[in-house]
């Protein structure tokens, strides 16, 4: 629940207020995504010393501290009169992602649980999160409707306070009990982590995918308007990516539990490479379109639950949370300058580039999937 409120509060509303936050502020739509940007960044730059302390000291602190951040950075938001204002909020917000989403929740999730209960519960997560954050665009939009686009962000603002703030600090196991369980627990520390190959497969395959999606999700809509689809066909069809991660985490649950993750991972990639290579392709053949787009949706449902599983299989629990950070602050660059790159080249060639980050991404996971390391 409180990734769910938190994502809400910080990610998801930007989408449905930018144009109006463009206009209040008077500067371009483009200005105002640039805040996204520096929040990517922010967080990319606090990713490390933020696992140091988790694998130190757990999660409680830091993610009650967190979801504080986030709370006054929704507020300094929704007051922002200038888009240097704005950006400061940002770096704020971009703090409190990285000390109390994902990132930290799996870092709480495998040292508190075991193997199978570790998957479940990532998956759990992952999916309540997922769903809730799709479902909720059209309150999102009745609420910047009645209210605004800055009593909005208070309004979540005091959402965040009232569940997130109680919740990290009730719910989330002590410093003491993360270390008790620390002690009985093995892990590969981070310097010997980047001497062995399988790091840097990871490494490779998850900034390919991440740098990928995150290019493909901005632009998707832009693109399919390019190429002659209707505003109403061009904003129906990205709504399967969302369909697709759901449908391929329960699949993980049920067809293809207790199958090893690192070459359903693999798979995953490749199949969302091949669909953004081949929607340059579709045109204007709906039925093709839905299909390539679907694809991504596939490629980023399992690659989220992959990723701190495949971690924790592969290299421990001890510094699990040092050795995601490494991994997770390339993979933020990536999602910072993947856009910037597409809308720099601006038609199907964005697709090319990134279906080929995503092929690179399935091709360095196969030695793990050879090997059966990542079992889920």
């Amino acid at each position: 629940m409180s990734n769910t409120v938190a994502y809400v509060a910080l990610i998801q509303i930007l989408p449905v207020i930018i144009d109006d936050m463009a206009t209040g502020l008077g500067v371009s739509r483009t200005a105002v995504a640039g805040a996204s940007t520096v929040s990517t960044l922010m967080g990319a730059l606090a990713a490390f010393p933020i696992g140091r302390l988790m694998d130190r000291h757990g999660g409680r602190i830091l993610m009650t501290a967190g979801s504080l951040i986030g709370v006054g950075a929704a507020v300094m938001w929704s007051q922002a009169t200038s888009l240097p204002m704005l950006y400061v909020a940002f770096v704020f917000v971009g703090l409190a992602i990285a000390m109390s989403t994902y990132e930290a929740a799996f870092a709480v999730i495998v040292v508190a649980t075991d193997g199978p209960h570790r998957d479940r519960t990532i998956l759990a997560v992952t999916m309540i999160a997922g769903l809730s954050t799709y479902l909720v665009y059209p309150l999102l939009g009745w609420m910047n409707d009645e209210w605004g686009w800055r009593t909005t962000l208070l309004v979540l603002s005091a959402v965040l306070l009232v569940t997130a703030v109680p919740g990290h600090l009730l719910v989330i196991p002590s410093g003491r009990a993360h270390r008790s369980r620390v002690e009985h627990r093995t892990g590969v520390p981070i310097g010997t982590a980047l001497r062995q190959r399988r790091f840097w497969y990871l490494l490779i395959a998850f900034v390919g995918q991440a740098g990928s999606v995150t290019a493909f999700l901005l632009l998707v809509i832009s693109y399919l308007l390019s190429v002659g689809h209707s505003m109403w066909i061009a904003t129906s069809i990205p709504i399967s990516i969302g369909a697709m991660q759901i449908l391929s985490r329960l699949a993980l649950v049920t067809v293809l539990r207790g199958v090893a993750l690192a070459p359903v991972t693999c798979g995953a990639f490749a199949i969302q490479g091949a669909g953004l290579l081949m929607l340059p392709l579709a045109g204007l053949s709906i039925p093709a379109t839905l299909l390539c787009v679907s694809a991504v949706g596939i490629g980023q449902g399992v690659g989220v639950i992959a990723r701190p599983s495949i971690v924790a299989d592969n290299f421990g629990v001890a510094h699990f949370a040092s050795v995601l950070a490494v991994i997770t602050v390339p993979m933020a660059v990536a999602r910072a300058a993947s856009p910037l790159m597409g809308a720099w080249l601006g038609d199907w060639r964005f697709l090319v580039i990134c279906g080929a980050g995503a092929v690179v991404a399935s091709i360095a996971l196969i030695p793990l999937a050879r090997a059966g390391n990542g079992g889920s």
